[in-house]
């Protein structure tokens, strides 16, 4: 449990929108592994309130931190204290811009847990702005964007995204006997979500390009 007292301490408020709208058509193939995205934001090793005490002492020695921030911000979340979590999200992004290191990271993370929440659009538009930041074409991109795409009721788009995956590595997508082993950090629910995708590429898969 995330402490409400030591959390409070840590909260700045900062407003702001975020809407979905088009993305980029897909590129043929997506093999960058993308590392300093695809990671978690860890400052401190410890779990539970002993994280939350030594990441809010640190945020007071130094408002401007960012990690720390965006630690606590992820752990608010987890913890269902949703508004709290975008708070501490949007304090973290205030202080960094898109030259940082941990920016990527950041709005990977704040994405994951915007869409955990339920809030499909807000997920799409922080990894929309991943794929629109710079050229990279992540191994990463095709299957979340198809998640994210479906989750959104954009069929369509999603499996054009799926195909992305399938074109990339098509002995691991083509079926999804290993979706266990490619997404160990997804829940159940999103690899479900993720074969529905996948069946609707089998039934129908788009050409290139």
């Amino acid at each position: 449990m995330l402490s409400r007292t030591l959390l409070a301490t840590a909260l700045l408020a900062v407003s702001g929108a975020v809407s979905a709208q088009s993305l980029p058509r897909p590129s043929e193939f997506y093999f960058d592994a993308d590392a300093n995205t695809v990671k978690p934001v860890v400052v401190v090793r410890e779990s539970g309130d002993a994280a939350t005490e030594k990441l809010v002492k640190a945020i007071e020695r130094n408002p401007r931190a960012k990690g720390e921030v965006a630690q606590l911000a992820h752990m608010a979340m987890d913890a269902g204290r949703t508004d709290l979590g975008k708070q501490l999200y949007e304090r973290a992004l205030g202080a960094i811009d898109r030259s940082d290191a941990l920016w990527r990271s950041v709005v990977w993370n704040y994405g994951w847990d915007l869409y955990r929440t339920g809030d499909f659009e807000a997920a799409f538009a922080q990894w929309r702005t991943l794929v629109e930041a710079r050229s990279v074409t992540a191994s990463w991109m095709p299957p979340t964007l198809a998640l994210s795409l479906w989750s959104l009721g954009r069929k369509e788009e999603a499996v054009q995204w799926y195909a992305a995956a399938v074109r990339s590595e098509p002995q691991q997508w083509n079926s999804t006997a290993q979706f266990a082993r490619l997404l160990p950090e997804w829940r159940d629910a999103e690899r479900s979500t993720l074969a529905e995708v996948q069946a609707a590429w089998a039934a129908n898969p788009p050409s290139w390009p």
